[in-house]
């Protein structure tokens, strides 16, 4: 990445740029998962962009693998005295791998039992350190305090590794490969979806399986580079007590990977919010064209196609993503 001008948000829109370039090469790098992925359940510790990276994951892995995976909060054991994990895989997901609490977690993970597996794009970063393996993100250096491309890198690190473990997972994702690398990240509605979020003033982003994942991912780079409230929802979960804030103004915002399976409860989630009145865009890999993308991959697509929409929306008020006023690159937490 070469920046020479010194402009609000310069860093965040070379390095999302370059989101799907890091993804191509990093989901079919060869891995050596021997051992890992022999397992009775995979638990996932992050934070933040890479708490939502790892559910796009969690969700994959579940159907590709055939073994529960859920998250396991790091205060187990960065203030708790740990739990036993012996049969088990911990997946630590962390950009600079140097978070405390992380790093804490992957050396109580390993006494404990487990056999654990990095996902940094730091190389030989403490949490490296405390691991059996490290998949690499490999997305080179990332300067802006938002975290795009390592977020898509993130993804397809852990899509590596299930397709050392499926072949026919590892030709899916080939084939996706092959998609995303003439891909481009001009939503045909992206002026729309820009203007809805500057009149936004609360917004709802909804997805489904790994669009939930990409959800939560977007809810907190509206929160990070615009401050602008957002939530993510699941599709099925919103429409309990959640739905009840439609009763105000409200955007809402949902991801749809394309999956098959998903577009009943999305279409269900679409009808009731335009029942009641508010703003609903819906944005799928489909409408570039891209299609029978793993939905993880679709996940990954999606996040790049909404980092640029975020970036203008934050330019537009006036605000520097590269810089968020309150937030730092490194979040050290206990």
């Amino acid at each position: 990445m070469s920046v020479t001008t010194n402009l609000p948000g310069q860093y965040m829109a070379a390095e999302s740029a370059e989101a799907l370039g890091v993804f191509c090469k990093t989901a079919v790098a060869k891995v050596d998962a021997s051992g890992v992925l022999d397992t009775r359940a995979i638990y996932t510790v992050a934070r933040g962009s890479s708490d939502a990276a790892a559910n796009i994951l969690s969700y994959e892995m579940m159907r590709e693998l055939g073994v529960p995976v859920t998250s396991l909060p790091p205060s187990v054991f960065s203030l708790g005295q740990g739990i036993s994990l012996s049969g088990s895989t911990a997946l630590v997901v962390s950009q600079s791998g140097a978070s405390d609490d992380l790093v804490r977690t992957a050396k109580g993970a390993a006494k404990h039992g487990a056999k654990v597996v990095a996902i940094t794009n730091q190389p030989d970063s403490p949490v490296e350190a405390a691991s059996q393996t490290t998949l690499p993100i490999n997305a080179g250096e990332e300067l802006a305090v938002p975290a795009t491309k390592t977020v898509v890198g993130a993804v397809a690190a852990g899509i590596s590794l299930i397709s050392a473990a499926v072949p026919d997972y590892a030709n899916r994702t080939a084939r996706s490969v092959a998609q995303l690398a003439e891909a481009k990240t001009d939503h045909p509605k992206a002026a729309d979806l820009q203007s809805a979020l500057l009149r936004a003033r609360h917004v709802y982003v909804i997805g489904r399986d790994t669009g939930y994942g990409a959800a939560q991912e977007v809810a907190l780079k509206l929160k990070e580079c615009c401050a602008l409230h957002a939530e993510p929802y699941s599709a099925s979960e919103v429409l309990h007590g959640p739905l009840q804030l439609a009763t105000n103004p409200l955007l809402v915002l949902i991801l749809d990977t394309g999956s098959a399976d998903i577009q009943q409860s999305l279409d269900q989630a679409e009808a009731r919010f335009r029942g009641v009145g508010c703003d609903v865009q819906r944005i799928s890999p489909h409408d570039l064209g891209l299609a029978d993308l793993t939905p993880a991959a679709s996940a990954a697509m999606l996040l790049a196609l909404m980092y640029p929409i975020i970036l203008a929306t934050a330019l537009a008020l006036g605000l520097d993503p590269d810089a968020p006023q309150t937030l730092s690159k490194v979040t050290q937490t206990t």
